[in-house]
């Protein structure tokens, strides 16, 4: 079953935690990460969500795996081989460590892109993330032990933040700003 969906109100906790892990990461990846960058709901200011730190390292090329496999192990990450999402690599905190998923991605691609568009709408339009917050709170609750329920729930919501999004970057010219770490 796993653990419970919990959606609680944001915390400027979460920036500082991301703030220590993105420099360890950033010392430890040297070069190789061409971008270091929090995304996920923890990164939008005032959004409630689930209290884990997603972050996004962005690298040339996913292959050779171990240029930047063996960095996030010293660090004590465990790379999730059974990960079945094709474009980016995947890996979280060891046991027992703050809730932190890491998300490996080839810079410029769309899977790269679309966490930070996603993010910087969000950041940019707060009653779109508080529409975002109230679907999620109410997934949550009717979906508490369901992951993939709450999942598929909140998708066509997600979606229609994703077209705004695409609407606005058009209308302003969006280009992600520099790396967060």
């Amino acid at each position: 079953m796993g653990d419970p969906i919990e959606i609680v109100d944001y915390d400027p906790v979460w920036q500082v935690e991301f703030a220590a892990i993105g420099q360890a990461l950033r010392a430890a990846l040297g070069v190789d990460a061409l971008r270091v960058d929090h995304i996920g709901s923890t990164s939008v200011p005032g959004l409630a969500a689930k209290p884990v730190i997603d972050i996004q390292i962005s690298v040339r090329s996913l292959e050779p795996l171990d240029a930047y496999k063996a960095p996030l192990e010293r660090l004590g990450l465990v790379h999730r081989a059974d990960n079945p999402e094709l474009t980016k690599r995947y890996f979280r905190e060891s046991p027992g460590s703050r809730r932190t998923h890491i998300h490996v991605r080839e810079h410029g691609s769309f899977s790269q892109q679309l966490p930070l568009l996603f993010r910087d709408h969000l950041r940019a339009h707060p009653a779109v993330a508080a529409e975002f917050a109230q679907v999620k709170r109410r997934w949550a609750r009717q979906f508490r032990d369901d992951r993939q329920r709450y999942v598929s729930a909140k998708e066509p919501f997600v979606w229609d933040i994703v077209r705004r999004a695409d609407l606005w970057a058009q209308s302003i010219g969006w280009r992600p700003g520099p790396s967060d770490a």
